[in-house]
């Protein structure tokens, strides 16, 4: 008997996209409707909030510090954080500012005339809010966990629909491609999933995976693996020896960075280290060598970076405490021009200047396909690939149940019939696949599995 000939694999299977498809489709659907917003956040952005997005074009710009003064004035008791400076001549600079509560502002400034032209509250608009609710529901690590479990049972609803799809018996290929739109009730239903399903399965996989790279579990195991294998982040700018290192990550004091570098050691300005190697490895910082040293400043910190070649746009993100750094990075569409430099704010020097050349080979290719996940690296043709992804998980979220509810006599669940022992040295097989390539949905596949035995028991108890 064939793999795909075999009735008892195609129930067991069949029963698990069931289940998976039932828990999981809400959370799919959260995330396609929210990718799909984000995909289009510039768009989206210069159309509601233009008015402190775009300027007249400007010559000539003022300083950063000019900028960054007028920011952090704007707001009551603002302390400004980071800049983000201009993408075009037309464009304005937006300005992180801490307000005297604890929250956070981006403030708009005209580049050319130094007029704050507006701010917001970030999670309060409609990118921020789908960008946030993307990534964990925000519901923080607990979000996060939901929307790595439903990413990964992502995965295994693609796999087990496309083994239920395929043609069997008299059934042909072309006809299983094609919906039965002029069908009615449970059978239109259930040819539109399939054929939805069957036409968006590889961008959908491909979505997913590029996806994970910044789920806590799967990500930090990725993460720890490239870099036990010497293909992650680049070993020569890991700071042995050469700088001091204050005790956070780059994300971690910044709040953002690249996906290679959120772990990157952050430096330490010089200044405030005492001892060339004091606070190394996150130890902690001593006096100043120096208490007569003065930071360099911001506008200082900008003619450094353009001295090294660091064109407009970058996001500069000011030092943080006595011993942080000027650090700035570049992040355009194509990962090829990413550029991370971070400058001491005392002596001006540059203590790490690392680029995607320097990535290694499964760093190169998460932010590969970071910026195809999120529509940025073939420009609109890019984009409407994903918003397709976007729609068929939406389609598959809504057919689904659909089908479901058409099927189930009134007030029963309706789900495939339990399996038997024969069946279950395949789902264990199945179990452990699932298990080593995602864990988290391995460990839920386990716990499922244990759930679907005591109810088989307690109904032949019963």
């Amino acid at each position: 008997m064939g793999f795909f000939q075999n009735p008892a694999l195609y129930r067991a299977v069949w029963r698990w996209h069931f289940y998976a498809g039932l828990i999981v489709a809400p959370f799919l659907l959260i995330l396609s409707v929210t990718g799909a917003i984000y995909l289009f956040n510039d768009e989206i952005n210069d159309a509601l909030h233009a008015d402190k997005r775009i300027v007249a074009p400007h010559e000539t710009t003022l300083p950063l510090g000019r900028l960054v003064a007028a920011a952090a004035a704007s707001v009551p008791g603002g302390e400004a954080t980071r800049i983000d400076t201009w993408a075009g001549a037309d464009r304005s600079a937006q300005v992180y500012v801490k307000d005297g509560q604890g929250g956070e502002r981006r403030v708009f400034v005209d580049p050319g005339t130094g007029a704050v032209l507006g701010s917001y509250v970030y999670d309060r608009t409609l990118v921020g809010f789908a960008d946030r609710f993307h990534g964990s529901l925000m519901l923080g690590k607990a979000g996060d966990a939901i929307v790595e479990l439903a990413a990964c049972w992502g995965v295994v609803l693609i796999v087990t629909g496309l083994y239920l799809w395929w043609p069997r018996g008299a059934r042909r290929f072309a006809d299983a491609l094609v919906p039965k739109l002029r069908g009615t009730g449970r059978p239109f239903w259930k040819s539109l999933h399939a054929a939805i399903g069957v036409w968006t399965a590889a961008v959908l996989l491909f979505l997913i995976l590029t996806g994970l790279p910044w789920a806590n579990v799967w990500g930090t195991l990725l993460r720890a693996g490239t870099e036990a294998a010497g293909i992650g982040y680049p070993v020569s700018h890991r700071n042995h020896g050469a700088v001091p290192a204050s005790a956070e990550t780059m994300k971690q004091a910044t709040g953002e960075a690249p996906w290679t570098l959120e772990t990157a050691p952050m430096p330490a300005s010089r200044e405030q280290a005492g001892d060339e190697h004091a606070g190394h490895h996150g130890g902690h910082m001593s006096a100043p060598a120096d208490a007569a040293a003065a930071p360099i400043g911001v506008d200082r910190a900008g003619e450094i970076l353009a001295a090294a070649g660091m064109a407009h746009p970058y996001r500069l993100s000011l030092p943080k405490g006595a011993a942080g750094v000027y650090s700035a990075y570049v992040y355009p569409d194509r990962p090829q021009g990413q550029r991370t430099i971070q400058i001491d704010q005392y002596s001006g020097a540059i203590l790490n200047d690392v680029g995607f050349a320097d990535y290694g080979v499964a760093a190169k290719a998460v932010e590969l396909g970071v910026q195809l996940h999120m529509g940025n690296y073939f420009g609109r043709a890019n984009q409407f690939v994903m918003l397709l992804a976007c729609v068929g998980t939406a389609a598959l979220s809504i057919t689904g149940p659909i089908m479901w509810w058409r099927r189930r006599p009134k007030g029963q669940l309706a789900a495939p019939r339990t399996l038997e022992p024969t069946r279950l040295r395949t789902v264990a097989t199945i179990t452990l696949v699932i298990g080593i390539l995602f864990p988290l949905a391995g460990l839920s596949l386990v716990a499922a599995l244990g759930v679907d035995r005591l109810m088989a028991r307690r109904g032949a108890g019963g």
